[in-house]
């Protein structure tokens, strides 16, 4: 990273693309006329997309990695209380790949599962923006 404002800005806009992520979630569950899969799978983008935003800010930079245990431990490295979002983590990883292949949840998705799903992506988020202070 060149410099503070070009730091800045690359987080400014991964907070803005999970914001977006956000609104399309908000939207989906009021509506209901898409898969529910679409908002778990939403959910993680959003999530890994704030914690992403939190890694640049206390590193500078982050991984091409989806995994959102592997993008908190490496965020652990500088702040420790990122382990309290443990069960957010495990709610969410499943539905990076896990919404894309079919068989992969034989149950099928719920509603309850996609706000679920929401639930923990907010709370990434609440804590990321507690975090990132300019």
């Amino acid at each position: 990273m060149s410099n503070s404002q070009d730091k800045k800005h690359i987080i400014s806009e991964w907070l803005s693309y999970a914001q977006e992520d956000e609104s399309n979630i908000i939207a989906l569950l009021k509506d209901k006329d898409v898969s529910s899969s679409l908002v778990c799978f939403i959910s993680q983008q959003m999530a890994e997309k704030n914690l992403k935003a939190l890694l640049l800010f206390y590193s500078g930079d982050y991984p091409k990695i989806h995994d959102l245990r592997q993008l908190g431990n490496l965020i652990g490295k500088y702040d420790k209380e990122i382990n309290n979002l443990k069960e957010s983590f495990a709610v969410l990883v499943p539905y990076y790949t896990g919404v894309r292949y079919p068989g992969d949840f034989a149950e099928g998705f719920t509603w309850k599962m996609a706000e679920e799903a929401y639930g923990a992506a907010k709370e990434i988020k609440e804590f990321v923006l507690q975090k990132i202070v300019f």
